[in-house]
């Protein structure tokens, strides 16, 4: 792709007495997991998903039939699990309403640069490489690459970003990660507290935050998803009532591997032995798909009827809300002035030394 001026600069004389201006064009490609749009996708999605090295890390050609077995046998699951949301999952369209927000949440803030937001999914339609051509196409200047993955994993951001770097070399700045920004956790507390609100604000609720689950072994290996996780339910925790009680869980769990935990379904258990009412918080998930709407709303309300909890609430993703809008062009804003730069919502390095898998490199 040739290079094009940035703002201000000059492209070489045209003829004589002629020179040309060009303005600034910034693509932020938002990028997340993608889902089938229809029951003849379901099994393609699943191939796509477990034929990634960094889902499933068994080389070549092991890994394409380990996947070839994985999508044929929960090919049938899942297409239930799908028909329960009119046959396909509505994580694309949810994103284009974040896209379309944040394109207008943009426009009001930076006056001097055009942005145009993409969908790029890892697994399904807009694909990734699709994606790279259209921004290319529409003549960005370069791209800030915000993960809808607001905790850094390799198998989420990790996976993303080096798809995105096969198939453009556009310069660009990123988002790596945004566990705990302010914007971001205000938007998970406004959904916890309008869900208690809306149900007759029952006494004392126990809150759940699930995320998405891990195998033990990707965070041994230093992968610093879980700890960002704690670190996004501790910023949540802030701006609830001081009296409520909180706890972690993770749901989702695929195949024989140990697996980060205690598990959502386990909680909700704890729950029902407790006699306590709970309000299940999808802190990992920024809009609905089949894990919230089928796992958490159908799944495990099923189980927590089982066990006559008082009640069984579920706050929203945050999807297209205000506050999570905000947030995502605070970040848009941070990158934009820091072209080139990967950073997290600070500027700075979050994790640990002991995550090493952070891709902001060794701690400071």
């Amino acid at each position: 792709m040739s290079a094009i001026p940035l703002e201000g600069e000059q492209l070489p004389d045209q003829g004589p007495g002629i020179r040309v201006m060009t303005s600034r064009r910034v693509a932020i490609i938002l990028f997340n997991l993608g889902g089938p749009d229809k029951q003849e996708a379901v099994r393609p999605f699943l191939f796509n998903l477990f034929n990634d090295k960094a889902i499933i890390g068994a080389p070549q050609p092991m890994r394409f039939l380990i996947a070839q077995l994985i999508s044929r046998t929960r090919e049938t699951l899942a297409k239930a699990n799908y028909a329960l949301m009119g046959g396909g999952s509505p994580i694309l369209p949810e994103t284009v309403k974040q896209a379309d927000a944040l394109e207008t949440a943009m426009a009001k803030r930076v006056n001097n640069v055009t942005f145009k937001c993409f969908p790029a999914m890892r697994y399904w339609k807009p694909f990734t490489k699709n994606v790279a051509r259209a921004v290319e196409a529409w003549g960005a200047t370069d791209a800030i690459l915000l993960p809808l993955y607001p905790q850094f994993s390799t198998t989420t951001t990790g996976s993303s970003l080096k798809e995105w770097k096969r198939h453009s070399d556009l310069p660009c700045s990123t988002i790596c990660c945004y566990p705990a920004g302010d914007a971001f956790a205000e938007a998970h507390a406004d959904a916890i507290l309008k869900s208690w609100r809306e149900a007759g604000s029952p006494a004392k609720p126990r809150v759940l935050f699930s995320a998405h689950g891990l195998p033990q072994r990707v965070i041994d290996s230093g992968d610093p998803y879980q700890w960002q996780v704690e670190q996004s339910v501790a910023a949540v925790k802030k701006r609830l009532p001081a009296d409520w009680e909180t706890r972690v869980c993770y749901q989702s769990r695929v195949g024989p591997l140990k697996w980060i935990g205690p598990s959502t379904e386990e909680e909700i258990h704890a729950a029902g032995t407790d006699g306590a009412g709970v309000i299940v918080s999808p802190i990992a998930f920024v809009s609905e798909h089949v894990e919230t709407l089928v796992e958490l709303d159908i799944e495990y309300a099923q189980v927590a009827k089982r066990l006559n909890l008082p009640f069984y609430l579920r706050a929203p993703a945050p999807g297209a809300a205000p506050r999570f809008i905000d947030a995502l062009a605070d970040l848009t804003e941070r990158a934009l002035a820091c072209p080139g730069k990967m950073q997290s919502e600070n500027g700075a390095r979050l994790c640990p030394a002991a995550w090493g898998q952070c891709p902001q490199g060794n701690a400071r």
